[in-house]
C-alpha cells in the first residue's frame, strides 16, 4: 500500500511538472532575452530589474498577464516617484525608508490600483530608498528595466512561445467536468441503493470544487488572452476555444446545482420517499452527458452528443415526476432539469433556448406543480 501511495505521489508530481512546463520555459526564455537587451542593447546599469519584472509579470495567473505587466510599471511609476521626491527632500535612513513605503502604498490606493500596484509600488521604493546612496541615478534606469522586462514578457507569452489555448483550457477543465461526472454517477447509485452515506459523500465532494473551479475560471482567462495576445493564435478566437472560455460560467452553475440535486438525494433517502426507477437513471444520463460534454470539447467537436444525452436525462426525470415523487424527490427533478439547461448553454445555446428543449424533452406535467428549476 505504501509503495503504490509513493508511486501516487511520483505520478502527480511528474503530471504537474509537465503541467508547469511550459511556463518554465516562457520565464527562462523571457529573463534571458529581457538580461540580453536590458544589458547588451540598452546599457541599463543594474540590468537585474529587467528578468526580475518579466518573472514577475509570468509569474501572475495565466490569464492576467498584460493585466499584471500593466500594473508592473505602474507600480515601479509610483514608487520610483515617491521614493525619489522623499530622498530629495528627506534623505536616507531607517525612518525615512519606512516613510515611503508608507506613502507609496496610500499613493497606490489613492490611484485605485490592486494590492499587486502596491506591493510593486512599496517593493520599489524600498529599493530605491536603499540602494540609491550606492547607486547613482538608479531610478530612470529601474524604471525602464521594469518596462523591458514586462515588454518582454509579453512579447514571449504572444509571439515567441505562446501557449496553445485548446490544450491550456483542456487540461483545466477537465477535472471540473469528472468531478461533476463522478459525483452524478455516485448519486445515481446511491439512489438505486437507498444509500444515504454514498449520496452525502458525494455532495461533500462536490462541495470541495474550488479548486477545479478556480483552474476552469482561469484558463478560461488564458484562453481570452492567448487568443487575444497572440498573432499565431488569432484563428482560434472563435470556434472551440471561444465556445469553451464561455463554458466556464455555466459549467460553475452546472455544479451549484448538482450540489441542490444531491443534497436533496440525502433529504430523499432518509425520509423514505418513492424513487421510480427511471430517477437514478435520469441522474446517470446528467453524469453522461457531462462526460460527453468534456470529450467532444477537448476534440473540437459540436456536443451534440451531450446535448442528446443530457435531453434524455430530461425525459427520464419527466417520467419520474409523472410516476410519483415526494417533495424532495421533486427538487431532484427539477435539478435534473436546472443542469441541463446548464448544460446547453455550457455547449453555447442561448438560455431561452436552452429552456425550451427542456421544457419540450420534459414532457406533460401530471399536476398543476411544475418541479421546473430552469
Amino acid at each position: 500500500m505504501g509503495a503504490l501511495r509513493s508511486r501516487s505521489r511520483v505520478g502527480e508530481r511528474l503530471r504537474r511538472v509537465r503541467a508547469s512546463g511550459g511556463l518554465a520555459l516562457q520565464a527562462g526564455l523571457a529573463a534571458g532575452i529581457s538580461w540580453w537587451v536590458a544589458d547588451g542593447l540598452l546599457h541599463i546599469p543594474q540590468p537585474l530589474f529587467a528578468p526580475i519584472s518579466a518573472v514577475i509579470a509570468l509569474a501572475a495567473s495565466v490569464g492576467q498577464r498584460l493585466r499584471r505587466t500593466v500594473e508592473l510599471i505602474v507600480g515601479v511609476a509610483v514608487g520610483v516617484l515617491i521614493g525619489d521626491a522623499l530622498i530629495y527632500l528627506v534623505g536616507t535612513g531607517a525612518w525615512q525608508l519606512g516613510l515611503i513605503v508608507v506613502l507609496s502604498i496610500v499613493a497606490a490606493v489613492l490611484l485605485g490600483g490592486s494590492p499587486a500596484v502596491m506591493v510593486q509600488s512599496a517593493a520599489t521604493a524600498v529599493l530605491i530608498g536603499t540602494l540609491s546612496p550606492v547607486v547613482e541615478n538608479l531610478e530612470f534606469p529601474r524604471f525602464v528595466a521594469a518596462l523591458v522586462g514586462g515588454a518582454v514578457s509579453l512579447a514571449v507569452t504572444a509571439v515567441l512561445l505562446p501557449l496553445h489555448p485548446l490544450r491550456l483550457i483542456n487540461r483545466a477543465a477537465a477535472p471540473a467536468l469528472c468531478l461533476l461526472a463522478d459525483q452524478l454517477d455516485v448519486t445515481a447509485e446511491a439512489l438505486r441503493r437507498r444509500d444515504g452515506p454514498a449520496a452525502q459523500a458525494a455532495l461533500d465532494r462536490l462541495r470541495d470544487n474550488k479548486q477545479e473551479v478556480a483552474a476552469l475560471t482561469e484558463a478560461a482567462q488564458a484562453a481570452r488572452e492567448t487568443s487575444t495576445l497572440s498573432p499565431v493564435r488569432w484563428e482560434s478566437r472563435q470556434g472551440p476555444v471561444a465556445r469553451y472560455a464561455r463554458a466556464a460560467e455555466p459549467i460553475d452553475r452546472a455544479m451549484r446545482n448538482s450540489g441542490t440535486l444531491i443534497r436533496r438525494t440525502v433529504t430523499l433517502i432518509e425520509d423514505a420517499e418513492p424513487i421510480p426507477d427511471t430517477l437514478p437513471d435520469a441522474v446517470s444520463a446528467l453524469a453522461e452527458a457531462t462526460r460527453l460534454l468534456r470529450r467532444e470539447f477537448a476534440t473540437g467537436h459540436e456536443p451534440d452528443k451531450a446535448r442528446r444525452t443530457a435531453l434524455r436525462a430530461v425525459t427520464g426525470a419527466g417520467a419520474a415526476y409523472r410516476a410519483g415523487v415526494g417533495f424532495s424527490g421533486s427538487v431532484v427533478v427539477a435539478q435534473v432539469r436546472t443542469t441541463t439547461s446548464d448544460l446547453f448553454v455550457a455547449t453555447g445555446v442561448e438560455q431561452e433556448e436552452a429552456n425550451r428543449l427542456v421544457r419540450g424533452a420534459f414532457g406533460p406535467l401530471a399536476t398543476d406543480r411544475s418541479g421546473s428549476g430552469d
